[in-house]
């Protein structure tokens, strides 16, 4: 909800993505469409992990993002690399 719905819209086609971590810290990210090339993929997943390591709170400790799975929106998942996944950054 906002009270610049202008704004929003020019954001939202802009390609902007807000992402949330559920009570499961678990999180649930669009990075493409299935019309997207491999590298635009890959240029969004690398976007979104550069973010989520940029947003980690000071105070945590340990291994931050510890699982990754890609998947279609009714499809299977499928587990990602960790570890090549933060290093494409």
């Amino acid at each position: 909800v906002t009270a610049e719905v202008a704004k929003a819209v020019e954001e939202s086609k802009a390609g902007k993505v807000e992402y949330r971590v559920n009570k499961e810290s678990g999180m649930h990210v669009p990075i493409g469409k299935a019309s997207f090339t491999t590298e635009q993929l890959i240029g969004n997943l690398t976007a979104l992990v550069d973010a989520v390591v940029k947003a980690r709170p000071a105070s945590s400790k340990g291994t931050y993002i510890r699982r990754m799975h890609l998947s279609s929106t009714m499809g299977p998942g499928i587990r990602l690399n960790t570890q090549e996944a933060i290093a494409l950054k």
